[in-house]
């Protein structure tokens, strides 16, 4: 297969497995990389009016991203599943159909999200001083959220295809453009005027289109797999079939957002009750812990496209030796991470706390005791990316939600009024634990390998252009 896809049913697993996870990780840590710098921008220029405003629209553009994040999940495993029966005309009518999905959630998230704006923020309790930033900032950004969802969607795609390193490219020419304008545009330089919060908001909107053509111009030029040309181009209305396949599988990998999120403001309002120093020893370590989680994250992903494709290719005796590589460069890269961390924690800690000695004494304590749970963390993340590459999805969600709130929640709750913060801490590792164990269970003994994501196209009535022809077509 010419250019960047990756064949991902052949060949030595573990180096097929690394080659592919790297430039996911290297993705994620440009994201994080980007909005910590914007972060610095706008504190530094505007001051903490405005960075609040960012945090209280941050909370919405998350809730958004959660929302499509789970169709294009769902989208990428029907493309890995099709690229590895190498059905190329499958992978073009699954693409097409999520991208006219992608399409009207873009324009509805545009004209309801200028138009609700207000009314969000005065849900959220906006402060009156903060709550003219917010709303400039908020209305440009949902205007920038078209291009960046698009953008996702074919990032996804590509990865289901086997190509890991484009979206990177591309992740970069985003990352760098945004952290570029950002001062020059809040500040004004020459004849370009000072926009203040709003500048920030365009430069995402500025960088996110640019990313968004460019990628898209690249996908036509190498003329990858995804790729719709002539008659190809009836694909970008949605069929009802794979549509509803995308939804019905989307929506609870949506939720999982949606239920990480939610725990994690229960956590912090436990967290408060601790006081200000406990408050900011626990954002230093969740700032540790964005960059903890990425390999995890990152071979998760690797391990559900290459399983997807092993799934779409019959080749079954592959992916369990997939998912143990996956544990293994898990417990690596993040025992790895952590080892180092552990050793230097006190001057990483330093970064975001100064010299605040008791804070930093306390962030200490909450790696310590919480940190090594992300081993676990990832050892849940590596299994159920292999059971969703099969399209289950409920079972997932439910782990979760039991892990994350009668388990994390609830005993930190039960157990603060005697074992006091620790009674947090601790409960990471719990959760973990529990689901771990929950996860193991299902993935050796639950019904996911009997799944068909999508059943043939006589089966479901799907129209003729749009049926996956199980067998080879040519890319060009």
């Amino acid at each position: 297969m010419a250019g960047p896809q990756r064949n991902l049913t052949e060949g030595p697993i573990g180096r097929t497995l690394m080659a592919f996870a790297l430039p996911t990780l290297g993705s994620s840590i440009l994201q994080s990389l980007n909005g910590s710098i914007n972060a610095v921008w706008i504190g530094q220029f505007l001051g903490q009016r405005a960075l609040a405003a960012t945090t209280n629209a941050n909370i919405i553009m998350f809730l958004l991203v959660a929302a499509v994040f789970g169709f294009g999940m769902a989208a990428t495993i029907l493309i890995g599943q099709a690229m590895g029966r190498r059905d190329i005309d499958a992978v073009r009518c699954t693409l097409g159909t999520a991208f006219g999905l992608f399409a009207i959630i873009s324009v509805l998230t545009v004209i309801l999200g200028w138009l609700v704006a207000p009314a969000i923020l005065h849900l959220l309790a906006t402060p009156a001083e903060v709550y003219p930033l917010a709303l400039g900032y908020l209305r440009v950004i949902f205007v920038a959220m078209p291009a960046g969802f698009l953008t996702v969607l074919l990032t996804m795609a590509l990865r289901g295809t086997g190509d890991s390193l484009t979206p990177l490219k591309f992740m970069a020419v985003g990352a760098v453009l945004d952290v570029a304008l950002n001062p020059v545009l809040i500040r004004g330089f020459g004849p370009i005027p000072a926009l203040g919060i709003e500048g920030s908001a365009t430069a995402t909107l500025i960088a996110n289109t640019v990313s968004f053509a460019a990628l898209l111009a690249y996908i036509y030029a190498k003329d990858l797999p995804i790729r719709l040309r002539g008659a190809e181009l009836r694909y970008l209305v949605p069929d009802p079939a794979l549509l509803r396949t995308i939804v019905v599988k989307g929506v609870p990998m949506g939720l999982q957002m949606l239920v990480v999120s939610v725990s994690a403001m229960a956590m912090i309002g436990l967290v408060n009750r601790h006081g200000t120093a406990t408050t900011a020893a626990y954002g230093a370590a969740n700032q540790l812990w964005t960059y903890v989680q990425m390999p995890a994250m990152a071979v998760g992903a690797a391990v559900s496209a290459m399983a997807a494709q092993n799934i779409g290719a019959g080749r079954w005796d592959r992916v369990d030796r997939i998912t143990r590589a996956g544990l293994l460069m898990n417990l690596a890269l993040t025992g790895g991470l952590l080892a180092v961390l552990t050793l230097l924690d006190r001057h990483v800690l330093w970064l975001f706390l100064g010299q605040d000695a008791a804070a930093i004494d306390i962030a200490a304590r909450v790696n310590l005791i919480a940190g090594w749970s992300f081993i676990l963390f990832g050892v849940s993340m590596v299994l159920t990316a292999t059971v969703r590459a099969n399209g289950a999805v409920v079972a997932p969600l439910v782990i979760l939600a039991a892990a994350l709130f009668p388990v994390r929640i609830g005993l930190a709750t039960l157990l603060d009024p005697t074992w006091g913060s620790d009674a947090i801490w601790w409960s990471f590792p719990a959760g973990s634990m529990v689901s771990v164990l929950l996860t193991i269970g299902y993935y050796r003994a639950g019904t996911w390998r009997k799944l068909r994501v999508l059943p043939t196209a006589r089966e479901e009535h799907l129209p003729a252009d749009c049926e996956p022809t199980a067998k080879a077509m040519p890319i060009g």
